[in-house]
């Protein structure tokens, strides 16, 4: 009985920056691992970050050195920071969470990413 929300998506330019945030219903003390996904009109979803309960944030290969995950225990909330955005980087994001051994999804954001 987790809710995840996304905010912050929207129409940005290439080489622009946007700050994607998700909301959990409950303490993420108790969501591990929280992560990002992207899914692009007529694709598969992607994996694009994982903030782990221990050890370091992991990327995939398309957006290190980019895109930041990070949370705030107090808020609920894990944010996606992306900056220099391309227009590869559109799609709609996800936010992510298992919670004792139950994962969960956000309903997503749109952001796209104009040349």
């Amino acid at each position: 009985q987790v809710q995840l929300m996304e905010s912050g998506g929207g129409l940005v330019q290439a080489g622009g920056s946007l700050r994607l945030s998700c909301v959990a219903s409950e303490s993420i003390f108790s969501i591990s691992p929280l992560g990002w996904y992207h899914q692009a009109p007529g694709s598969q979803r992607e994996w694009v970050a994982t903030f782990p309960r221990i050890g370091t944030t992991n990327y995939a290969d398309s957006v290190k050195g980019r895109f930041t995950i990070s949370r705030d225990n107090a808020k609920n909330t894990v944010y996606l920071q992306m900056n220099s955005l391309k227009p590869e980087d559109t799609a709609v994001y996800y936010c992510n969470g298992v919670r004792y051994g139950r994962e969960y999804w956000g309903q997503g954001t749109q952001v796209t990413v104009s040349s």
